[in-house]
C-alpha cells in the first residue's frame, strides 16, 4: 500500500471526528428555538429515519430477550443525548467532551486492573481536576454543566456495558433499532419543548443537517475506517476529539479555552490514548472498549 491510499482511513477517521464537531457546533444555534433537549429529540428522530430504511433491522430475526436490551440500550442513548447537549448549552464543547470521555476511560481501565492503569488514572484525574473549579488559577465553569456532563460520562460507560451484550446482534441492526426506541423515547420531549416550532422550516432544515453532520457522515466514514484500520490506531485517533471539539468550538461558537484548560483536555486525551496503547497485552474486552467509543460518536 504506498503512503496516500494508507491515509484515506486516517483521513476518513478524522473526517469523522470533524464533521461530528462542527456538526454539533452548529446544532447549538437550535438551542434558542427548542431548547438542547429539543434539539436532540429532532436530531436522533431524524437519525432513526436515516438509519432504518439503510440498514433494514426488520431482514434478520431478534428474539424477545435481545430486544429488551435494544429497548435499554435506545432509552440510555435517548437520556445520554438530551443530558449531553444540556451540558454544551453550559460548558464550551471541548471541556465537556472530555469530561464525558471519562465514563468509557473508566471502563476500560475497570476491566483491566493492571498497575498501568493507575497512571492513565492519574492523568485523567489531573485533567479533571484542572477543569473543576477546585485547582488554583482555574476558570470558574457551569456548575449544572459540569453535573450534566459528567452524568452522560456515566450513560456513555453504560451505553458501551449494553453495546456489548448486544454483541451476537449485527452491528447495524443492533443501532438502528437503538436509534429508533430513542427516537419513539424523545418523540413527546420534542414535541413539548419544540412545540409549534417543529415544523418551521429552520428547524427541519436544521435537524437534517445536524443528523447528517453528526450521525450520518461520521457512522458512514467510520465503519469503512473500521475495517480499513487496527482497532488500537482507530481508538487513538477517536481520542482526538476533546481537542477537535475545542477547535470547532472556537471556530464556530467563539468559545475559547485557558491554557490551563488546553492542558487539562490534553490530559484526557493521552489518557484514553494510553489505555488503547497498553490494552493489547489485557484481555480482549478490554481492548475492544475503546473502540465502543465510535458508536455514540455516530448517534449523540
Amino acid at each position: 500500500m504506498t503512503i496516500v491510499p494508507a491515509l484515506i482511513p486516517l483521513l476518513a477517521v478524522l473526517g469523522s471526528i470533524v464533521s461530528l464537531c462542527v456538526g454539533t457546533s452548529f446544532g447549538k444555534a437550535l438551542f434558542p428555538i427548542i431548547g438542547p433537549s429539543g434539539t436532540a429529540a429532532i436530531r436522533v428522530i431524524f437519525a432513526a429515519f436515516v438509519l432504518i430504511p439503510v440498514f433494514q433491522p426488520w431482514k434478520q430475526p431478534i428474539s424477545f430477550k435481545s430486544m429488551k436490551v435494544v429497548a435499554l440500550y435506545g432509552l440510555v442513548l435517548a437520556v445520554m443525548n438530551s443530558i449531553f447537549y444540556e451540558s454544551i448549552q453550559r460548558l464550551p464543547l471541548g471541556i465537556a467532551i472530555a469530561i464525558e470521555f471519562t465514563g468509557p476511560l473508566t471502563v476500560a481501565i475497570a476491566s483491566s486492573r493492571r498497575v498501568i492503569d493507575f497512571v492513565w488514572i492519574a492523568l485523567a484525574a489531573i485533567g479533571l481536576a484542572l477543569l473543576l473549579p477546585i485547582a488554583p488559577g482555574a476558570v470558574a465553569l457551569d456548575p449544572l454543566g459540569i453535573c450534566f456532563a459528567f452524568a452522560a460520562a456515566v450513560l456513555w460507560a453504560l451505553y458501551i456495558v449494553l453495546g456489548k451484550k448486544m454483541a451476537d446482534l449485527p452491528s447495524g441492526q443492533a443501532t438502528a433499532l437503538g436509534v429508533l426506541c430513542a427516537g419513539l423515547v424523545l418523540m413527546p420531549v420534542g414535541i413539548v419543548k419544540a412545540g409549534p416550532h417543529i415544523l418551521e422550516p429552520q428547524v427541519l432544515i436544521g435537524g437534517f443537517f445536524l443528523c447528517l453532520a453528526s450521525s450520518a457522515i461520521p457512522y458512514t466514514l467510520e465503519m469503512w475506517a473500521m475495517k480499513k484500520l487496527p482497532k488500537n490506531t482507530f481508538s487513538i485517533l477517536l481520542s482526538m476529539e476533546p481537542a477537535v471539539g475545542a477547535l470547532s468550538g472556537m471556530v464556530v461558537l467563539h468559545e475559547s479555552l485557558t491554557i490551563l484548560q488546553w492542558v487539562a483536555v490534553c490530559s484526557v486525551m493521552v489518557a484514553s490514548i494510553g489505555t488503547t496503547l497498553t490494552a493489547r497485552t489485557a484481555s480482549a474486552d478490554t481492548a475492544n472498549l475503546n473502540e465502543s467509543i465510535a458508536i455514540p460518536a455516530d448517534v449523540l
